[in-house]
């Protein structure tokens, strides 16, 4: 006996049906603080905030959306974009330094973990500096303490307002050894000239500003300013833990916990950002 021959379904013009079109992907993302799946579109015009009823989740945004959502529109100059990471170490892992420097700016079209320049805020002429966790964690390695020690330097000789946005979940890249530790000392010792020059530093805080830049230059503005919900701190709190072998406190290391012990000054919405910054400049700048 012949088996039947299974055929493909045709419709009544006997051409193949069409396939059923799924959802795109990428049209919805699940928000880490209150596990909704929401609309991506949606978090995007709100500047990354999570749309939800009393959620208020602050989503991770690129160094250049900041720029976009800081300053005003085309004002802002980038300065030095070409400085680029060398290989002191001869460093490799899963692979060689260079190369991941490589893959990473292809990755995130960054030539590093931070972009520096002068730009306007409401009209305000100011110094501004973005790190960025998604190249190498936002990791401090020689070009960030670079970048943001020209830019420092810069604003003390110009005498303009200096706001940094940390956004950096590692703190000295491992990659470069002591040159990265030193950026620390470096970038400090630049604000140190400038407080000596009468310049005001506002500094911003956001998920996560971790390691050896919330242990340098993120703690030193002179207004210190975080999003909600912010992890901040030195090692994070699991290894806290694990080092004391005690119960944290709930909300430990969250901007919230660190208001109310007074390590920060304000906790500003993305959104009144902007608003919140220029009136810090007219009170203080004269």
């Amino acid at each position: 006996m012949k088996s039947a021959t299974p055929t493909e379904p045709v419709n009544e013009n006997g051409a193949e049906p069409r396939k059923k079109r799924g959802v795109p992907e990428g049209l919805w993302i699940r928000c880490d603080g209150c596990g909704a799946t929401i609309y991506k579109k949606m978090v995007e015009e709100r500047m990354g905030i999570c749309p939800e009823p009393g959620c208020n989740h602050h989503f991770y945004v690129p160094a250049r959306r900041r720029i976009e959502q800081l300053l005003d529109t085309d004002s802002f100059e980038e300065w030095y974009p070409n400085i680029t990471s060398r290989d002191p170490l001869g460093f490799a892992d899963r692979k060689p330094y260079p190369a991941r420097v490589k893959d990473e700016q292809a990755k995130t079209g960054l030539t590093d973990a931070c972009i520096v320049g002068r730009g306007y805020l409401r009209g305000r002429p100011l110094i501004c500096g973005i790190t960025d966790s998604a190249f190498i964690m936002g990791s401090m390695g020689s070009v960030v303490g670079e970048k943001l020690t020209r830019a420092i330097e810069e604003a003390t000789r110009l005498h303009l307002p200096l706001v940094i946005v940390s956004g950096s979940g590692g703190g000295a890249r491992m990659h470069e050894g002591i040159l990265s530790l030193m950026q620390m000392g470096k970038v400090c010792a630049a604000l140190a000239r400038y407080h000596e020059s009468k310049g005001l530093f506002v500094s911003v805080l956001t998920n996560p500003t971790m390691g050896g830049v919330a242990a340098s230059f993120a703690s030193l503005g002179d207004v210190v300013i975080a999003e909600p919900k912010a992890l901040v701190g030195f090692a994070g709190p699991r290894v806290v833990q694990a080092t004391v072998k005690q119960e944290l406190p709930e909300g430990f290391q969250t901007s919230e916990f660190l208001l109310a012990h007074g390590f920060v000054d304000r906790i500003v919405a993305r959104q009144d950002l902007r608003t919140e910054i220029a009136r810090v400049i007219d009170y203080c700048v004269r």
